[in-house]
């Protein structure tokens, strides 16, 4: 086994291993998300901790950690009374992101199991980490049906197999810790609330602090052992101290004012449920064990509040974490606490002497690291978050709506206007893909998928996955008689196995390619076009698309966005984008069709949906339309599902979408047909048809689902 690197010797981080820390002191905290760029140490920190925690004792023999004080009395492997126990170090299981759920519950032989009910059972990653750390990295790329399971086991403290009527069960109680990069996507909301505490982390911009990392990643590259030993001593002293404050928790109290006022931040900040007192109060606990203490203090709240509110305070994908830290000293003193930083402290400086109230110095008690300065400095800038959209300003006082015939005055050729608020984003009906596709689990178009609604069987293509028992009982009982049946039981050989083939629905790569030139840049229209356009973003979020962006202006088109999980940077890219110049649509065009030819070399089962977002005009050059127009049957030749989103305003429309919607092969929708609960989708529903006029006609091959928006 390879030596990990001590957790002693990980230089700053002050918050994720404060984080971490309180979670060896008190499972009950509920594990530990990290956020943070890419090499930041994540996840060497993650790993050090398996080092730190005490050993478990377990039953010997039991595969599934089973506690010889208080066995299963379901375990799987039977009842454990009068069984001998043994101790082993606590375990640090990871679960790969492309895991099968098999591999991450178990896997039952349904071969054995009916033909000689036998519960042949496997254990899974669930079962290794019972009792333990399971630890996710990557955690914001698992697929959606890890996720439930996840779900399930950490709300329930078990894991349940069944395989047509088969049911194994088994406890799971993990302590869950995850890492994730912001930039490639967020996580579903259900599983960013099981995770009790939430950490920002960055790269420190104190050159002195960098040299530290290097000169220790360096020598520990060197002679890993050797690098382990010279941290031996402040290893086995923070081992000690978590086994101590582990003993002195049971007897910390948490008092009536210390819960007020867990309850008053809570209700201040609009949480949702209640998970998040209760993960305050548990964290608030392990605080003061974790400085010696048996009271829970003032001080004690707010660092709770710090760790365990700002990821729970999410309303949607673009609303960036974090936390109002003068709302809640705020909050905290007029619920009854002390100001951390008023007169009130009888000793400003901490009951220790240290700064933040912990022994050392360091927040919570953590030992300082050579005098240096903490990982993340008050000043230090922390990772890109979305910019919030500028105000809209107030349209010029003459003609304020009017859309001009040509391209507007202030947005000619050279003029650029700077980038506009969008409006609020709305709920849009489904765009899908036609056909039934192969690609990653989501919620957009139809495809076979593991998950779903049965719709026939196969033979297993490899490892069985979920049985098709009526198939398999068919193709097995003309062969009873030969196969030498003459009692009960169903004579069952491999080759009768059938599995089930399953519909559900998959994620696209979602590529937008939005019209930014000057006959978009009417003020009022680019903020309803920038709010479609985010309306699409979050619905795209929703269905687990990947998505890109592509804008257009000027004299060509620029790609703003590589295809990627994240909306948030969609969303920061759209806030930005200015206006003004020509509209090189065909630039646009051949500039997706690129993006595309890449992207489908790189992952050839996931289908694309291409969203152009314009008015339709194309300008600059000979013949512009008609070399937009070829670009787009360059597309419509590749087989690209295509939505123009018609942004034409005004009395008189040259139905231009229409046309171009017409080459690419798909269908065209106005901003207003886009909404899912608008009067004319309702109207086309009704019918059955497409409405008529505008840049609605001639949609032949309509790929909105007019049945629902889902």
């Amino acid at each position: 086994m390879s030596t990990r690197y001590p957790f002693t010797a990980v230089v700053g981080m002050d918050d994720l291993r404060l984080a971490l820390l309180l979670n060896a002191v008190s499972p009950a905290v509920g594990g530990v998300l990290v956020r943070g760029e890419k090499g930041t140490a994540k996840s060497t920190a993650v790993r050090a901790l398996a080092d730190l925690m005490p050993e478990v004792p377990v039953v010997a023999g039991c595969r599934f950690s089973c506690d010889p004080l208080s066995p299963d009395p379901q375990c799987p492997d039977g009842r454990h009374e009068g069984s001998s126990g043994a101790s082993r170090p606590a375990r640090m299981v990871e679960l790969p992101v492309g895991a099968s759920e098999d591999r991450l519950v178990g896997a039952l032989d349904i071969e054995r199991a009916l033909a000689e009910g036998v519960k042949a059972f496997e254990p899974g990653l669930l079962a290794a980490a019972h009792r333990g750390i399971l630890y996710v990295d990557e955690v914001n790329l698992l697929h959606d049906h890890l996720v439930d399971v996840l779900l399930d086991a950490a709300a329930m403290g078990a894991s349940y197999v069944e395989r047509e009527g088969v049911s194994v069960r088994h406890a799971a109680r993990f302590l869950l810790v995850g890492t994730m990069n912001p930039e490639e996507g967020e996580l579903r909301p259900q599983l960013l609330d099981r995770f009790g505490l939430t950490v920002e982390v960055a790269a420190s911009r104190d050159p002195e602090q960098r040299v530290a990392v290097v000169r220790r990643r360096l020598a520990y590259d060197d002679d890993p052992a050797g690098f382990a030993a010279r941290w031996a001593d402040e290893e086995r002293q923070l081992r000690e101290r978590i086994a101590l404050a582990r003993e002195l928790l049971p007897q910390v109290r948490l008092g009536d004012a210390a819960l007020r006022q867990i309850a008053a931040t809570c209700a201040a900040f609009e949480v949702d449920g209640m998970r998040a007192d209760i993960v305050m109060a548990r964290t608030a606990t392990a605080l003061a064990a974790w400085d010696g203490r048996t009271e829970v203090l003032p001080e004690d709240v707010r660092q709770a509040a710090l760790l365990a509110l700002p990821h729970r305070r999410r309303r949607n994908p673009f609303d960036a974490p974090g936390l109002d830290e003068d709302k809640l000293d705020q909050v905290l003193e007029e619920s009854g606490g002390q100001d951390p930083d008023g007169d009130d402290d009888p000793d400003p400086e901490g009951p220790d002497g240290g700064p933040d109230g912990g022994p050392g110095g360091g927040p919570g008690g953590l030992p300082p690291q050579d005098g240096g300065p903490r990982e993340q400095p008050a000043d230090a800038p922390g990772p890109e978050l979305p910019r919030q959209p500028e105000p809209e300003r107030p349209a010029r006082a003459e003609d304020p709506e009017r859309e001009p015939a040509g391209e507007p005055a202030a947005s000619g050729p050279g003029r650029e206007q700077a980038a506009v608020g969008a409006t609020e984003p709305f709920r849009t009906r489904r765009l899908d893909v036609p056909g039934l596709g192969e690609g990653a689990d989501g919620r957009r178009s139809r495809a076979r998928t593991a998950h779903g609604r049965t719709t026939g069987a196969r033979r297993p293509q490899g490892a069985l996955g979920k049985l098709h028992l009526a198939a398999t009982v068919q193709a097995a009982a003309p062969h009873q008689w030969a196969r030498g049946r003459r009692g009960p039981g169903l004579v069952v050989r491999r080759d009768d196995l059938r599995e089930a083939v399953r519909e559900g629905r998959e994620g696209n790569l979602v590529l937008f390619v939005v019209d930014a030139s000057g006959s978009m840049a009417a003020r009022k229209r680019m903020g309803a076009v920038k709010g479609a356009v985010l309306s699409l973003l979050l619905d795209a979020y929703q269905r687990r698309d990947k998505i890109g962006m592509i804008t257009f202006r000027g004299s060509g088109a620029e790609l703003a966005l590589p295809p990627t999980s994240s909306v948030e940077a969609g969303a920061a890219r759209l806030a930005q984008l200015p206006t003004g110049g020509r509209t090189p649509l065909s630039e646009g065009l051949l500039r997706a069709h690129e993006v595309l030819r890449v992207e489908r070399m790189r992952d050839p089962s996931r289908r694309p949906l291409l969203v152009v977002v314009t008015d339709g005009r194309a300008t600059g050059g000979p013949d512009p339309l008609g070399r937009a127009h070829r670009a787009a049957g360059l597309l419509a030749g590749g087989g690209v599902a295509s939505v123009v989103v018609d942004c034409e305003a005004g009395p008189v429309r040259l139905g231009l979408a229409g046309g171009l919607a017409r080459e690419l092969g798909g269908t065209a929708v106005t901003l207003d047909e886009l909404r899912a609960d608008s009067v004319s989708a309702l109207v086309r529903t009704v019918q059955g048809r497409p409405v008529r006029g505008g840049s609605s006609a001639g949609r032949d091959h309509d790929h909105v689902n007019r049945e629902k928006a889902a």
